[in-house]
């Protein structure tokens, strides 16, 4: 069905516009599994859209509207229904009435609870207003980092050096002396030697826990001037914040390693030093090549044990996007995780249409924002959560690409 993507894609415009929570990252999860139902089957197809799409029980009714509406068949005399026509089933918010002012009466008997006249009324009157309002705290979470103050970035970056972090695990192949099933021969026969040779005494063995390495390649380019500073320090805390190195490479034309650079204890020190080791700040964006010499030159120093890679960028690139899809899948398979990191997935009105992200998308694990304070708490959690095994590699769209 050579036209399934592109319905998907205004599909999911006309439901943003009736106002339901739609985002890059949902289509995405919509395209990964579809590819695992039978789409010719309505049910199949309907329940797989609603699942990905529908966060609300209130956006149920809306959504089958929109859906019947959308995905019927074409009428032979009259044509289709346009995009306009699908809003109309947009809720209206209904309009209340003015509401009177009623003012409680005065009790009779009592004299002094009687309402003054009105030319004997104070010029002045004290009202006291309840508000509600969001704290300071809960306003930086949610705000954009290329939005920030002076003031506010220095309160983001208290904020966010009290993030913990902590990474999946992983068994290693090294062992140890445990409760675990594995008899230990060796350590059984030494033991026993004190009884002239009888197994009085068994011992056992299992293998050791430690979490995964992880490697965070970061786009420095000029497109992401406004996030730069900042995402530079979140690499700091990070470093900081997880009892193991973190391999860290800045890129915009080239691939610079500043993992040495930036694992210093005082922060003002780290950031000086990035500073002064990179070259091409604020550069053009050339991510296929960049990732060709990553894959080359440091992925069998950097990338055993199962690493986490996190790839940070917007996506914008003058490179191949051939070249880019090519070393990003070679990337995927050297790893254990791949997660790019998109501070343009935080606007609802932003959709993956370069060529770059189309390139990249069938290779990539999660598809996450990181565009504020929120969404490093969400980051934190997500790494936290991450089980043992490997995830499923995605499915490979032939030829498909997301078209406006």
């Amino acid at each position: 069905m050579p036209h399934l993507l592109h319905n998907l894609l205004l599909f999911g415009r006309v439901l943003r516009g009736l106002g339901l929570e739609v985002n890059p990252g949902r289509m995405t999860d919509v395209l990964a599994g579809l590819a695992l139902v039978n789409v010719t089957q309505r049910a199949d197809f309907y329940y797989t859209l609603r699942s990905f799409l529908v966060k609300r029980k209130e956006d149920l009714p809306l959504f089958d509207a929109a859906f019947d509406q959308f995905w019927r068949k074409p009428r032979t005399e009259g044509g289709d229904m346009s995009l306009a026509d699908l809003l109309q089933f947009r809720p209206q918010t209904p309009e209340l009435p003015p509401q009177p002012v009623v003012v409680p009466p005065a009790l009779a008997d009592d004299p002094a609870s009687e309402p003054p006249p009105p030319e004997e009324e104070d010029e002045y009157q004290d009202v006291i207003e309840l508000t509600q309002t969001y704290s300071t705290r809960e306003l930086l979470r949610q705000k954009d980092f290329g939005a920030l103050t002076a003031d506010e970035l220095a309160s983001i970056k208290r904020l966010m050096s009290e993030l913990v972090w902590q990474l999946g695990q992983r068994q290693t192949r090294r062992q140890k002396i445990g409760p675990g099933r594995q008899l230990d021969i060796r350590r059984s026969l030494r033991r026993n030697f004190r009884y002239g040779g009888e197994l009085l005494e068994w011992s056992f063995k299992e293998n050791k826990i430690k979490p995964r390495p992880l490697v965070i390649l970061a786009d420095i380019s000029g497109s992401m001037e406004r996030y730069t500073r900042l995402l530079t320090h979140f690499f700091y805390t990070l470093t900081q914040g997880l009892n193991q190195r973190v391999e860290v490479f800045l890129f915009s034309t080239r691939l610079t390693r500043v993992t040495h650079q930036i694992d210093k204890k005082d922060v003002d020190q780290a950031l000086d030093e990035v500073a002064s080791a990179v070259q091409d700040w604020s550069g053009g964006t050339r991510i296929g090549d960049v990732l060709k010499d990553f894959n080359y030159q440091w992925s069998r120093r950097v990338l055993r044990g199962g690493a986490l890679v996190l790839l940070i960028s917007d996506g914008w690139d003058r490179g191949d996007p051939e070249l880019l899809g090519k070393e990003l899948g070679r990337l995927h398979k050297l790893c254990h995780r791949l997660v790019w990191l998109n501070p343009l997935l935080g606007s609802a009105e932003y959709e993956p249409l370069t060529r770059g992200m189309q390139a990249a998308l069938p290779h990539i694990d999660d598809f996450l924002p990181v565009h504020n304070l929120a969404s490093l708490e969400d980051l934190a959690q997500h790494l936290r959560q991450l089980d043992e095994k490997r995830p499923p590699a995605r499915h490979r769209l032939q030829g498909a690409a997301f078209v406006r």
